[in-house]
C-alpha cells in the first residue's frame, strides 16, 4: 500500500492507536512509513515511533525528513543515539498510548514474538484504550508461506506481547524485483 493508494481508498484504522508488526522483510516499516504519511494527508495529527528494537535493517527512523515534511512527528532516541542498535525506548513513547481527540500514534514495531516481547511491557499503560494490532504477512518469506506459519508467528507475537492481533495486511513482494 502506497500513501496515495491508502488516501484515495480513505483507509485508515479507526483505532487511534495502531500497532504494525510482522516478520523480517514482510515490508512492515514500509506500511508504518505509509500509514502514517497517508493519516497526515487525510489532517491527522500523527506521531509515529520507532520500536524495531531486535533486528533494525530498515526503520522508520531512516524515513524521518521524508515523514516530517507531511507533519509526522517522529519519536526516536535523540542526537548521537538516533541510529543506535540499542533497546531504547524514549518517555515519549508512554504518552503515545492514550492518543488525544484525532491524534493518531503509530508504532512500527520489529520482529517476531521478540520483537512484541516489549510490546507486553507497555500493556498496563494502555489500559482500556483501543488499538489495532495489523500483522503484515509477506508470503514469499520463510516461516509466513503458508497459513501454518502465518498463524504460528500470530500466536508467538501475541503470547509476546499481551495483545491480539486485530488484522492483517497482505504485503506479499521480492524486494528488488517488485516493481
Amino acid at each position: 500500500m502506497t500513501s496515495n493508494t491508502a488516501q484515495r481508498q480513505g483507509y485508515l484504522p479507526t483505532e487511534r492507536l495502531v500497532i504494525i508488526v510482522g516478520n523480517y522483510g514482510s515490508g512492515k516499516t514500509e506500511v508504518a512509513v505509509n500509514l502514517a504519511i497517508a493519516a497526515a494527508r487525510q489532517g491527522k495529527r500523527v506521531r509515529i515511533a520507532d520500536l524495531d528494537i531486535v533486528n533494525p535493517y530498515f526503520r522508520s527512523r531512516e524515513a524521518k525528513e521524508a515523514m516530517e515534511q507531511y507533519g509526522v512527528h517522529v519519536v526516536i532516541p535523540p542526537g548521537e543515539q538516533r541510529f543506535a542498535d540499542l533497546p531504547i525506548v524514549v518517555p515519549a513513547i508512554k504518552g503515545m498510548l492514550t492518543p488525544d481527540g484525532d491524534d493518531y500514534s503509530i508504532f512500527d514495531v520489529g520482529g517476531d514474538d521478540v520483537g512484541a516481547r516489549m510490546l507486553s511491557s507497555l500493556r498496563e499503560a494502555m489500559g482500556a484504550m483501543d488499538y489495532s494490532l495489523l500483522q503484515v504477512i509477506n508470503s514469499r518469506r520463510p516461516f509466513t508461506n503458508s497459513v501454518e506459519g502465518c498463524l504460528k508467528m500470530q500466536s508467538g507475537i501475541e503470547a509476546a506481547s499481551r495483545l491480539k492481533v486485530t488484522g492483517y495486511i497482505a504485503n506479499s513482494h521480492l524486494i528488488d524485483a517488485t516493481t
